[in-house]
């Protein structure tokens, strides 16, 4: 069976050990939490999933986001810090700490996809959804010209191709944001962090000459072993890895804009987009963009694609939807100074 850590109950029913231990060892993880059949599985500031809360008790999961003056300028060291939320109990509330924003969208996308009654958006963000429904349905010019429902029925025909093969936009997405983390990535970060686990190493040695000579307490044991670990896993964390360096990045995003135009090449006519760019999300805003009346042909809905994504940073407020677009595709963009 493997390494068992029970998991702490937080809401007011639990699991009897059995259960609890045969869905926590088959849970699906996604970065520091899990779901399983019976329960969603939390962490804490520091350990991993070290939280259980049945499933029929959750009432609402959403991701929050916490933007740094970064914001999509994509500066300084934090952009943006995801968070899970979770409510249950009649308005009991665990909001969880996560590295990667993707694995918080993963984690809800199977949440959506496996427990259906439990709600993925905040009661805020679903009253923000519907005004922005209305909002939408308010702004779309009735009277569009034939060109404009030509270049509209393009748009969603390309839209509608691009979603069958989802895996690849989002691979797409990730890929360039990968890459653009890695170019604005400072170099200083690397050579901090191999200071850091010089430091780790220095203490392990101090600590290893002191205990030698004085003989200490096990309690100076712990307290040097502590220290040592806290700044070498500190310098790993921070160090390029295998999955960050320029070399691997860029042969990722290589990958991944020629899976997406070797899909494109079975639409049969001429895409909308350039590979780089296929993504719904950009799709999407083109077609609000004609349906509005800002554009008529393709040509200028991509032109306004590109425009409203210059304009668009730190200062900017957005709705959650707008920002879910923007950090899908703005990367891509950024990679190519939106030629």
């Amino acid at each position: 069976m493997g390494f068992y850590f029970k998991p702490k109950p937080l809401g007011e029913k639990q699991l009897n050990n059995d259960t609890l231990r045969e869905d926590k060892q088959a849970c699906a993880r996604f970065g520091p939490c899990g779901v399983g059949k019976k329960a969603l599985y939390l962490n804490s500031f520091y350990i991993d999933r070290k939280y259980y809360i049945p499933a029929g008790s959750v009432t609402r999961v959403y991701k929050r986001i916490a933007m740094s003056k970064g914001g999509f300028t994509g500066r300084g060291i934090f952009s943006t810090m995801p968070y899970l939320v979770v409510e249950y109990d009649n308005g009991r509330v665990k909001q969880c700490n996560f590295k990667y924003e993707q694995s918080v969208d993963r984690m809800i996308d199977f949440i959506k996809k496996n427990f259906p009654n439990i709600k993925t958006l905040s009661a805020q963000g679903e009253l923000t959804l519907e005004r922005e429904r209305l909002r939408d349905e308010s702004r779309k010019k009735k009277d569009l010209s034939e060109t404009a429902q030509t270049s509209l029925h393009r748009l969603e025909n390309a839209l509608a191709f691009l979603e069958k093969r989802p895996e690849l936009s989002k691979e797409l997405s990730l890929a360039s944001k990968a890459k653009r983390e890695h170019e604005i990535s400072h170099p200083a970060y690397f050579w901090f962090s191999v200071i850091i686990m010089v430091i780790g190493v220095l203490m392990a040695c101090l600590g290893g000459a002191y205990m030698i000579q004085n003989k200490g307490s096990f309690g100076i044991y712990f307290l040097f072993g502590g220290l040592t670990m806290i700044f070498i896993f500190a310098g790993i964390m921070a160090a390029p890895t295998a999955h960050r360096n320029k070399r691997d990045v860029t042969a990722r995003l290589e990958k991944a804009r020629n899976d997406m135009a070797d899909y494109l090449r079975w639409y049969g006519s001429h895409f909308p987009l350039p590979a780089k760019y296929a993504h719904p999300a950009a799709l999407q805003r083109m077609i609000r963009s004609i349906e509005e009346g800002r554009s008529e042909t393709v040509e200028e809905a991509f032109t306004c694609l590109k425009a409203d994504l210059q304009k668009l940073n730190s200062s900017v407020q957005v709705s959650k939807q707008e920002y879910d677009e923007v950090v899908a595709i703005k990367p891509m963009f950024l990679l190519e100074n939106y030629e």
